[in-house]
């Protein structure tokens, strides 16, 4: 068999987690104009899923967000939210994904800018918390739900959302922080975010994704004052040396690692081609960094893909594929004897057909 046909079995296959990924990134464009039909979306734009995919090219992260939020307005009922849902869960389990953390951005439902449009935050959460409670039951996909503050609203606007969770906070892992990132420091939230660890609530945030004078200040600041477990992208902490130490040594210590999303980095112009990504060498630092796949219905590819694509790009061999599939367990967010069976699932499928090397 050729060599990178093999590869390419092994990823498919791998037992992998992912703990990177935004719920309403994955309304591909059949789904969006299905949900925006059955609910009479007069004020839905886009008629056709030619016009629809079109509307995915973008080239920075601000030109994405904006079609991002547009797609998020098609969402207005809790079967909407549910169906979201369990189409990603279905996807995942077909690409072995055992364990999954999923990212909800309940303030883009809740505090849309017309009233008339804006959902409860019990319609978001109770959708999407029957689809996980389903495919634990029926697809033995292991969930965790993290709620994310969107950063350009104020730390009052992430407050009210947090008190609104309340209700809800044994379906809630951790809280996070994410939208725009550049010119919205981590520390403008630590009111809330120490709140959010009084509740019982762990935390992460997106930091160090975009290349701007303060990337790697912002992953300091996440770290030292919101107190996070795990960076989501920090593909930026190579800037500083001093920073890549810390993280190695808290990778040591607990579930630190950064989550990474290649795809998403590549298409947003983050890095300009695949082999100049940081990830390669953010491994020969011993970082601990995890695969992900991040809003994949914009991104061009689930999490398999983002593991194809890195696995091209620096000829990863298959110890450096495990690697990266035993760090995803080992940053979730799950207790040790799930941790231990998953592992276990690894290790037996990279003891079988697929010895690792």
């Amino acid at each position: 068999m050729n060599k990178q046909i093999y590869l390419r079995s092994f990823i498919e296959g791998i037992p992998k987690a992912e703990l990177h990924l935004h719920i309403e990134g994955t309304l591909e464009p059949e789904l969006m104009i299905a949900i925006a039909r059955r609910n009479n979306d007069e004020k839905f734009k886009y008629r056709s899923i030619e016009k629809l995919r079109a509307a995915y090219h973008f080239k920075n992260l601000d030109d994405f967000l904006d079609i991002y939020y547009e797609g998020v307005k098609v969402l207005k009922k809790e079967q909407d939210f549910y169906d979201l849902t369990i189409a990603y869960l279905k996807k995942v389990h077909s690409q072995n994904v055992l364990h999954t953390e999923i990212f909800f951005d309940p303030q883009a439902h809740t505090q849309r800018e017309r009233i008339e449009d804006r959902v409860d935050f019990e319609t978001v959460i109770t959708g999407i918390h029957r689809a996980l409670a389903e495919a634990e039951k029926k697809l033995e996909i292991s969930t965790r739900l993290i709620m994310c503050f969107l950063r350009h609203l104020d730390k009052n606007s992430a407050m009210k959302t947090l008190e609104e969770a309340l209700p809800y906070r044994s379906w809630i892992t951790a809280v996070g922080l994410d939208s725009y990132e550049k010119d919205y420091p981590p520390s403008t939230f630590r009111e809330v975010f120490d709140r959010a660890r009084e509740e019982g609530w762990r935390t992460v945030a997106h930091a160090g994704e975009e290349a701007h004078a303060h990337a790697v200040d912002y992953i300091r600041e996440a770290i030292n004052e919101l107190k996070v477990s795990r960076i989501d992208h920090g593909i930026r902490s190579l800037d500083d040396e001093n920073l890549v130490s810390e993280l190695r040594k808290r990778a040591r210590q607990s579930e630190m690692a950064l989550t990474i999303c290649p795809l998403s980095n590549l298409k947003l112009g983050l890095v300009r081609r695949m082999e100049d990504h940081p990830i390669k060498e953010l491994m020969k630092k011993k970082v601990r960094v995890t695969i992900n796949s991040d809003d994949p219905a914009y991104f061009g590819g689930y999490i398999n893909e983002n593991y194809l694509a890195v696995q091209r790009a620096f000829r990863f061999k298959k110890k450096d594929i495990y690697r990266l599939a035993r760090n995803s367990f080992e940053a979730s967010f799950v207790g040790i004897p799930r941790k231990r069976e998953m592992i276990a699932k690894l290790d037996e499928y990279a003891s079988g057909n697929h010895p690792v090397k």
